[in-house]
């Protein structure tokens, strides 16, 4: 049996987890829950799971949490700084870093510094701070497993490889809901347009992100760093059906791909299973639902979001913390109808070109890094 902590339980990937383990209770057991601000959610797992540590990051709601729990074993944090403490519980043989964010920093890192070994779904820590997660796995012989669909694809696509035997990698996109459209109809969409996504069910930052292509663009600079790979190595190609996850092209001329229905409770069992495959009952693809399969090229200039973050990815250093920062003030504001779809980038593009650009950041270089790009984004939104 493994024990598992969850960061980020009351979000989708964090609800999904907690459906992978209630169907498989003699696998999993529940050590530590966190939330950003859910407090109701929250509590209601902590009853249902009874973890030995429970987290809410929103301070002013410590009370209703700890009242609600009183009478159980249950210990009860509150802030941020607690989030490194669930992650590094001494009970836990794995992480699901399922926290949106660049607030997934910290934990993740303190999760290494304990070894445990990682299900990686908050793609943001590997965007902000890549190549010093990269190196702190390495010191201390931690696995980290992706979770985000495409990654995982990749990941048992690579499995029994040689490590030079990769000549490239295809992270297939569904397109979201404004594939084909151009920059003229992109000017005026709304967020409940924006919201409605054509085939997964996500959080609502995740879901824009996907909409603008961004959360594209920020799974390309994760894949650099889960994969040991250069930029020209990485492509995109939209695949509207969202049944091949992604591809890998080796160097004798060969493919691998990993196709399944769009369910991310796939990818999330297989990364707490690893290196097992474990029976489920999940829906099985039927490829005669499915009789043609699709793919095109992705339009760079329409969905701008993404040919920043080829160029965040190839400057290097903290230019990818930058474009996470502003990507994450920016949609804020979109949910918020206080800036439109495409002025996203614009601002996104301007903290590129003025924030101080670091060419090799230290920890404290880059949080620095996320909070002045997040005032200045915060000050270019309010104009």
């Amino acid at each position: 049996m493994k024990n598992i902590s969850i960061l980020g339980s009351t979000g989708s990937i964090g609800t999904q987890t907690l459906e992978v383990i209630e169907a498989n209770p003699s696998l999993y057991k529940v050590v530590a829950l966190t939330a950003q601000k859910n407090a109701g959610l929250l509590i209601s797992q902590a009853l249902k799971y009874q973890p030995e540590l429970v987290v809410i990051c929103d301070e002013t709601k410590y009370q209703q949490v700890r009242t609600a729990l009183d009478g159980t074993a249950i210990k009860v944090l509150a802030g941020e700084a607690a989030l490194e403490e669930a992650a590094s519980l001494d009970n836990a043989d794995f992480v699901i870093t399922a926290i949106m964010g660049a607030v997934g920093l910290k934990p993740t890192i303190a999760a290494i510094k304990a070894r445990k070994d990682i299900g990686l779904a908050n793609k943001e820590t590997l965007v902000v701070a890549g190549q010093l997660i990269t190196q702190l796995a390495k010191e201390h012989g931690v696995k980290i497993v992706p979770v985000d669909s495409e990654h995982s694809a990749i990941y048992q696509c690579l499995v029994g490889e040689a490590e030079d035997a990769v000549e490239k990698i295809y992270l297939t996109a569904s397109g979201g809901p404004f594939r084909g459209k151009d920059l003229a109809f992109l000017a005026s969409v709304t967020k409940e347009a924006a919201l409605k996504h054509p085939n997964w069910v996500m959080g609502a930052k995740i879901t824009i992100d996907s909409a603008s292509m961004m959360n594209k663009g920020l799974e390309v600079i994760e894949a650099k760093w889960l994969f040991g790979l250069n930029e020209s190595q990485i492509d995109v190609i939209i695949h509207p059906q969202s049944i091949i996850h992604s591809l890998v092209q080796f160097t004798d001329g060969s493919m691998k791909a990993q196709m399944g229905l769009p369910d991310m409770k796939l990818p999330i069992h297989y990364a707490m299973a690893y290196p097992k495959r474990v029976q489920t009952n999940f829906p099985r693809f039927n490829f005669m639902d499915y009789p043609e399969l699709t793919f095109q090229q992705p339009d760079r200039t329409a969905f701008r979001n993404l040919e920043l973050a080829y160029q965040a990815m190839s400057r290097g250093g903290n230019m990818p913390c930058i474009i996470n920062a502003a990507n994450e003030v920016v949609v804020n504001a979109f949910l918020e109808d206080r800036i439109g779809f495409l002025e996203m980038s614009d601002v996104i593009a301007r903290c590129m070109s003025d924030v101080q650009f670091i060419a090799a950041p230290t920890l404290n270089n880059y949080l620095e890094t996320d909070q002045h790009t997040r005032i200045f984004a915060g000050q270019l939104v309010t104009k």
